[in-house]
């Protein structure tokens, strides 16, 4: 099966510098692998985000992003993966990252942005998140206590939505899988 049988159109535009394949995950709606190989960086991030888009506007909302071929990536690059988790939230989905190269992850640390994604060893572990997320009512996740990405404050949510921290008032949003990031 090719990419444009899984999304139609997918593979009209190519970029040698950043190659994607698609997987569907068997028995999870809307989930999708993407393998990327390659790099991502400020000339091709946009050809990244009209692919990855594309896949989300045909439904799949559930992404797991393979990168384990992927030997860099920029802070704009990071900016698309970050699109993307805003894209997929209020859609019911989510992003998954696996197989990060030890370069590209000190890039996420680096910007403070490895505490936002979901990073998994394995697909099967990724499978298993999307499986056992799609069980989970938010009623038996919060209420819920975390710490400020940004300041470390211990803060509680009594459920999915925005807030402000009470420490530095950074804005923050919990989802209905208890996930926080910057709001």
């Amino acid at each position: 099966m090719n990419n444009n049988d899984i999304v139609p159109g997918f593979d009209e535009e190519r970029d040698e510098s950043l190659r994607i394949k698609l997987e569907k995950v068997d028995g999870i709606p809307g989930a999708l692998v993407l393998y990327l190989s390659g790099y991502i960086d400020t000339y091709n991030s946009n050809f990244f985000q009209k692919r990855i888009n594309r896949a989300v506007e045909t439904g799949f909302t559930k992404l797991i992003f393979n990168c384990g071929g992927l030997t860099y990536v920029s802070s704009t690059g990071i900016g698309s993966f970050t699109a993307f988790l805003k894209a997929v939230k209020p859609r019911g989905g989510d992003v998954v990252l696996l197989e990060i190269q030890p370069r590209v992850y000190e890039v996420f640390q680096l910007l403070g942005f490895s505490q936002f994604f979901n990073i998994r060893d394995t697909l099967e572990d990724a499978v298993q998140y999307f499986r056992k997320s799609a069980g989970t009512a938010a009623t038996e996740l919060f209420p819920r206590t975390f710490k400020c990405p940004v300041c470390s404050v211990r803060l509680r949510a009594g459920r999915p939505g925005r807030f402000r921290c009470s420490k530095c008032r950074t804005i923050l949003a919990i989802d209905q899988s208890a996930q926080v990031f910057l709001g």
